[in-house]
């Protein structure tokens, strides 16, 4: 351990209260993606306080860029990137009232070690030991839910994609960095690298029938919750010619039902989200949904209306970095840190596949909590991993990569075979997109 890396230790150590209240505070107050106005604006006024020379907010609605240097374009950038956004989870214990909005994923963890970091790497005598800039990005909508109210979004212009990532993608606030870190947090301690993980495409489906009363003249109505009912059988029978080796998940929730319980439904508003391991497997588990929810509208002459929508790429597996375990053991001494396989594969998804399509990304995660994540049981047990040693990791791995004119972020950045530029990103992004349509069948009773 050299003296820099001492000073970032102590320097984290030094700030433990201030870190653990900001932990605590954004725990207590989580937000849904697009919507992290308050937890924005608290990772906000520490970058200030620190006097971060140049703070960019807004971005993609709720995110925030902080420089830890003025920009110069012929030195490397590291972006350390933390989550805003949280879950709909209201019967968690901490579950912000005014949301129903709770972190049972972990990102105010990320979000804290990424300021955690910026408390120890904007001391001037570390900070000039580092060969390139260093972004504090705290980045929203993570996780991909309220599918129709991102739609809306997407209909007033605010946005183009549903996750936060794929957005700053989309409008540039990525092009400035060269590589980024990301961390997740997990029940097992602390592991280093990724393996893949399954990308997604996002749908909102609606079958629209015609309202009738449900007892006195049923046969005047088109029930569109049968139909829906039809599509969801016929979403059953396809699974048998899905690949086991593509990993596919499709599921579903319904979000409008009907409006009241004596009358035939009308409209049925579903959202799913299509999952495979491979981009292939994804557009071929798409057709086949939509085959589903189609044949269910036409059985009983119901109109439909899909709306398709990119979600994210699969995960690339990312080989463990040697800065970053090194960052780890000395982060937390006696620790060695288990070394992702790249052949691990989670059903899961993130917006890093996205990221890691167009740039490299170092993935780390750390422990401290238990129970089953995306549930009420999901709860901080150890602080000191959760957010002390994510803090230390990131800045330490940001330096070791940094130190030596970045001799390590360079051959990081310049191993790497990006599989899109971000044009050629966006392009394929816009090919997922479709809305198809069909109306309402008319019949001899109701026309």
């Amino acid at each position: 351990m050299d003296e820099i890396e001492k000073r970032i230790i102590e320097r984290i150590d030094a700030r433990r209260e201030e870190m653990l209240a900001f932990s605590r505070d954004i725990y207590t107050h989580a937000e849904l993606g697009y919507k992290e106005h308050r937890s924005a604006g608290k990772f906000a006024e520490i970058l200030q306080r620190l006097k971060i020379p140049a703070i960019e907010q807004g971005l993609a609605i709720t995110g925030v860029k902080g420089y830890l240097k003025p920009k110069n374009e012929n030195k490397p950038v590291i972006a350390l990137i933390g989550e805003l956004d949280a879950l709909r989870i209201p019967a968690h214990k901490y579950a912000n009232p005014e949301t129903q909005a709770a972190h049972c994923c972990g990102h105010h963890a990320q979000l804290s070690g990424v300021a955690g970091a910026a408390l120890a790497l904007s001391d001037p005598e570390i900070a000039k030991t580092l060969g390139g800039n260093v972004v504090f990005f705290a980045v929203p909508a993570e996780e991909y839910g309220e599918i129709a109210f991102k739609n809306q979004l997407k209909a007033d212009g605010k946005i183009r994609y549903g996750g936060g990532k794929c957005e700053l993608i989309r409008i540039g606030a990525f092009d400035d960095i060269g590589l980024s870190i990301a961390h997740h947090s997990n029940n097992e301690g602390i592991h280093v690298g990724g393996g893949s993980s399954n990308g997604f495409v996002s749908k909102v489906i609606r079958i629209l029938g015609r309202a009738a009363h449900a007892a006195a003249a049923p046969y005047l109505g088109v029930n569109a919750l049968n139909a829906a009912a039809l599509g969801h059988a016929g979403l059953q029978f396809q699974r048998e010619t899905f690949k086991d080796e593509d990993s596919v998940r499709v599921h579903a929730i319904i979000t409008k039902g009907g409006d009241l319980v004596n009358v035939i439904p009308d409209e049925v508003i579903i959202e799913s989200l299509v999952r495979a391991k491979s981009i292939d497997a994804i557009l071929d588990a798409n057709r086949k949904t939509d085959r589903a929810y189609k044949a269910g509208a036409d059985a009983l002459g119901a109109g439909y209306e899909i709306e398709t929508m990119p979600g994210y790429l699969p995960q690339i597996p990312t080989p463990p970095n040697p800065a970053l375990i090194e960052a780890v053991c000395l982060a937390v001494p006696g620790t060695e840190p288990h070394l992702v396989a790249p052949d691990h594969h989670s059903t899961g998804s993130t917006d890093v596949g996205d990221l890691q399509h167009i740039q490299p990304v170092l993935t780390f995660s750390t422990g401290g909590t238990k129970g089953a994540y995306h549930s009420p049981l999901f709860e901080i047990i150890d602080e000191e991993e959760a957010y002390i040693a994510t803090a230390k990791i990131f800045a330490l791995g940001a330096y070791r990569l940094l130190k030596d004119n970045a001799a390590a972020a360079r051959e990081t950045i310049d191993a790497y075979k990006p599989v899109f530029t971000k044009d050629t990103y966006v392009q394929f992004m816009e090919t997922l997109v479709s809305t198809e349509k069909k109306e309402l069948s008319g019949n001899e009773w109701g026309k």
